[in-house]
């Protein structure tokens, strides 16, 4: 086992760089099974260097992170969110923030090594950007919530041990006061996962349907009435997770774009798709730099709008680089080699350029759609008036 340094000791990036050094050394990545290796992270206190000693991190500074992500990175080691998107990035700060210290206890190690898989459980079929509108509903019986509707749009739902959940509780309050945040266990009786194909054949994304679910009391997350704040946790941290993420110079799907311009004969390098590429590459590097700014500024407290930036300029910036693929690729950008149904193990897996192209298009939808990523950015920080909401101070039961 990994010693882990005290808090107290934690003053710089020596001190958190040396102890992921230890990881390294004493699990090495390439003699030791993933599960292994991130439980070892974990326990090293190398998980989330800023969440509590005992709970996956040190009580450091979150900056140090990257050092941690950069020495595994090096050595080859497993990515807890690669294995985990959705519980790493999206209900871990939640549950570090919310959740109670048996909870945090009982669900954070799990869900970094990846042993069990967590989905998020917010949008309806009638209450997607409209969160606060939904319908699923979970009534208190003695230390029970009894949960009837339905979820969909839930990624990885059909491979998910536990999820995210959140239902109206309270209808005779305004829509965002009656909502509570549940943990749901995806194998208890009255879940049904089914699948939602998309367009590139696969299906990652799932409908579910809750009929008669019990729910344990201690399994809410925050207190009842908190689910509104409680997903303004998960929601800021999506937006990141989608958008916020740092790749190297040159990575991605820009890195796709110039390999594919590489491979043209001269005599196909047209200056106007010169030209375009180096619009592409410029967009990708202000993108990177921005992620980077707007990370320090994380850094200093909670993910806040900027989130919602990084969201939309990503969003954009994938579908037109995978376009411009695909005009690159001609004829051979429409060769798509099979459309048979598939149910991903992983989120996003983009193994081709025709289905990236397809994949792509639903990065302006999924996590916010871009036209409310922009109400938040005109809302929030260039304090633009806000919609007129004539449901804003109505009961949810009264809402048309």
């Amino acid at each position: 086992m990994v010693a882990v340094i005290e808090v107290e000791n934690i003053v710089d990036e020596k001190d958190v760089a040396e102890l992921a050094a230890k990881l390294v050394a004493s699990f090495p990545p390439s003699k030791t099974k993933p599960v292994d290796f991130l439980g070892a992270q974990f326990d090293a206190g190398l998980a989330w260097v800023h969440f509590p000693v005992g709970y996956g991190g040190l009580g450091a500074s979150p900056k140090h992170q990257k050092i941690v992500n950069e020495v595994i990175a090096a050595s080859s080691g497993p990515s807890s969110y690669m294995r985990n998107p959705i519980g790493y990035g999206m209900c871990a700060p939640t549950i570090a923030q919310w959740g109670t210290p048996d909870q945090i206890q009982r669900y954070l190690r799990p869900l970094f090594t990846g042993e069990e898989i967590w989905c998020q459980l917010f949008s309806e079929p009638g209450s997607g950007s409209d969160f606060a509108g939904l319908s699923a509903k979970g009534v208190l019986d003695g230390e029970e919530w009894i949960v009837n509707g339905q979820k969909v749009w839930t990624t990885l739902a059909h491979l998910s041990r536990f999820g995210l959940l959140v239902v109206r509780t309270d209808p005779q309050a305004v829509k965002h006061a009656g909502l509570t945040a549940l943990i749901v266990d995806m194998q208890a009786p009255g879940v049904e996962v089914r699948p939602l194909r998309q367009m590139t054949g696969e299906a990652e994304f799932n409908e579910v349907y809750f009929t008669d679910t019990r729910i344990p009391l201690k399994d809410t997350l925050g207190g009842a009435g908190d689910g509104w704040r409680v997903s303004l946790t998960t929601l800021m941290n999506e937006r990141v997770a989608i958008g916020g993420a740092i790749p190297k110079k040159a990575t991605g799907p820009i890195r796709e774009a110039i390999k594919i311009w590489q491979s043209l004969p001269k005599s196909e390098r047209s200056s106007a798709t010169q030209d375009e590429l180096m619009k592409l590459w410029i967009k990708a590097e202000v993108l990177r730099l921005t992620n980077i700014r707007a990370g320090q500024n994380r850094r200093m407290g909670t993910p806040g709008p900027e989130g919602s930036i990084g969201k939309v300029a990503s969003a954009e910036l994938n579908k037109d680089t995978y376009e411009f693929c695909v005009d690159l690729l001609g004829a051979n950008g429409m060769l798509y080699g099979s459309y048979e149904m598939v149910r991903p193990e992983t989120a996003m897996s983009f193994d081709s350029v025709p289905k990236a192209f397809l994949r792509s298009r639903a990065n302006s939808i999924e996590g916010g759609t871009t036209e409310v990523m922009k109400n938040i950015l005109g809302e929030r920080i260039l304090g633009l008036p806000g919609d007129v909401r004539v449901d804003r101070d109505k009961p949810w039961h009264e809402v048309p």
